[in-house]
């Protein structure tokens, strides 16, 4: 059976994550030549985070598909997935400097926060989308540690400032959601739209 999807994202975690479950991802870029992307991934004004990550992945889904139509290459479900972060009703993104990065760790800091990713299936003329939501409790934080963080570096790239499966595991007192799903990629709803548009995981 072919196992064989398109990952329309950069993520080395959504690679890694899709073979896991036997999948073997072809990376689908959806950039051109240069730093701008395709994509405008700036929040609408009062725009909510739910709201925000389906749309997100609807727009990548719609863009894979063409790309995969632009470049005439052999049809295949493509994978494209959103994460952010919300906390008292901000989306928190990645941050573009390490005083961003702090401040988003200073307000997670014994408290919970909620980590949203949307993933989306489009194949043919469609995309299937399917959202989870998963709550994160930190620990009480040390500037110290913050500050320590910040300069391993791992916090740049990230929705939210930080890797669960990187160094910040240590600030994680409490999860209830997909392990996965804050990595990047909700295995559990990415194998359901697989199978929902005809590709067995299993």
């Amino acid at each position: 059976m072919n196992k064989t999807v398109y990952l329309a994202s950069q993520s080395p975690r959504r690679l890694e994550l899709l073979r896991q479950i036997g999948i073997e991802p072809l990376l689908l870029p959806l950039r051109h030549s240069g730093p701008r992307a395709d994509i405008d991934e700036t929040p609408l004004a009062g725009e909510k985070a739910l709201d925000y990550v389906v749309r997100m992945a609807h727009m990548k889904g719609r863009a894979g598909l063409m790309a995969v139509a632009g470049r005439q290459l052999p049809g295949r479900p493509v994978v494209v997935a959103d994460t952010t972060v919300t906390l008292d009703g901000d989306i928190l993104g990645k941050p573009a400097t390490a005083a961003e990065a702090v401040a988003m760790l200073r307000r997670y800091a014994g408290r919970v926060h909620s980590v949203l990713t949307a993933v989306g299936v489009a194949v043919q003329d469609r995309v299937e989308v399917a959202v989870s939501e998963s709550e994160v409790r930190f620990r009480s934080l040390a500037e110290a540690e913050i500050a320590a963080y910040v300069a391993t570096g791992e916090c740049y790239d990230k929705a939210g400032g930080y890797a669960i499966q990187g160094r910040a595991a240590v600030f994680v007192e409490h999860l209830a959601g997909s392990y996965s799903g804050v990595m990047g990629l909700p295995l559990c709803e990415t194998g359901e739209l697989l199978r929902k548009v005809g590709f067995e995981v299993l």
